[in-house]
């Protein structure tokens, strides 16, 4: 049986409620976390995906 990597990493760009492009870095999965970038902010944001479904769009698609 073939184990899944917990973190998924990724490069995507959603657009946040405050119409901000964010790049989407990875998941994690047994948490379920989203990993983001926000322009101009050295450091990784995270966000449950409950809140991400929520209030950001695919800006990439």
């Amino acid at each position: 049986m073939m184990s899944r990597d917990p973190v998924v990493q990724l490069d995507r760009h959603y657009t946040d409620k405050r119409g901000v492009v964010v790049r989407v870095i990875a998941y994690d999965r047994p948490n379920q976390q989203v990993i983001f970038m926000r322009p101009g902010y050295e450091h990784e944001c995270m966000l449950p995906l409950w809140q991400v479904e929520k209030h950001f769009t695919r800006a990439d698609e």
